[in-house]
């Protein structure tokens, strides 16, 4: 495992690292780096309509947390309405999506356990300007992204 820091710190709303990843703004609160690898937290927020693809994890587990708007979660057979408030585990290995609801924008907390996916994301972003959503010019490069989820072990199914 990796050292982790040794200091407590805070990060308000707005205050890490900002990306925009597939039309959504990803700001990472923390990294495997700072936790010695035991996970990454982040925080995003997601335009109405928004779609993940059906995808397993074949290294992390994955965890949820509405603050804002409704999402729906496809996790396995089930499928889970969140609202504010809702937490909802994708355990690894097990196939699962989630989906903004039409209503308005959702920020969700995402936590994956353990860290390293995280770099991911961030490889394949753009660093954000503001802690908005980006403009419709920005767009993710999907050919390194699929290319780079086999090598972090993320099997897409649609």
């Amino acid at each position: 495992m990796l050292e982790k820091l040794n200091h407590a710190f805070a990060l308000a709303s707005g205050e890490g690292k900002k990306y925009w990843f597939l039309g959504s703004l990803m700001e990472v609160k923390v990294t495997g780096e700072e936790t010695g690898g035991a996970f990454s937290l982040l925080e995003e927020i997601d335009p109405p309509d928004f779609v993940t693809p059906l995808h397993i994890h074949r290294n992390e587990d994955e965890y949820f947390y509405v603050l804002e708007g409704e999402a729906t979660f496809t996790i396995g057979e089930k499928t889970i309405l969140g609202k504010p408030g809702t937490f909802v585990s994708a355990p690894r290995d097990i196939a699962h999506m989630y989906k903004i609801e039409k209503s308005g924008p959702a920020k969700i907390i995402t936590m994956l356990v353990p860290a390293g996916l995280e770099q991911l994301f961030i490889d394949c972003s753009v660093p954000a300007s503001d802690y908005k959503l980006p403009s419709e010019d920005v767009e993710t490069d999907l050919e390194k992204l699929f290319g780079l989820a086999l090598e972090y072990g993320i099997e897409v199914l649609e």
